[in-house]
């Protein structure tokens, strides 16, 4: 299945389900074409063992200007940063 491609829906950005859990909108479309949206539902478990996974992978690089606060460099005393 070439051609597939899953992407968030612009616009519609992370939220709460009635449950609790967080909901991630994402757009499917393949040949170009929008084929459906689903939401990616996670338990807040979930959320935060992604979140570390996450923030591992991009642990090694320098985050843009623009980034969220908790990717911006943390300065300690001695000069050593951490992300």
């Amino acid at each position: 299945m070439t051609g597939w491609q899953i992407a968030p829906v612009p616009g519609r950005g992370l939220h709460r389900t009635h449950d609790g859990e967080l909901a991630l909108p994402l757009q499917i479309s393949s040949g170009g074409q929008y084929r459906a949206i689903a939401e990616l539902e996670l338990t807040p478990n979930q959320a935060e063992q992604l979140h570390a996974a996450l923030c591992y992978a991009l642990g090694g690089q320098q985050p843009p200007d623009d980034a969220p606060e908790c990717r911006q460099l943390v300065r300690y005393p001695g000069g050593r940063q951490r992300y």
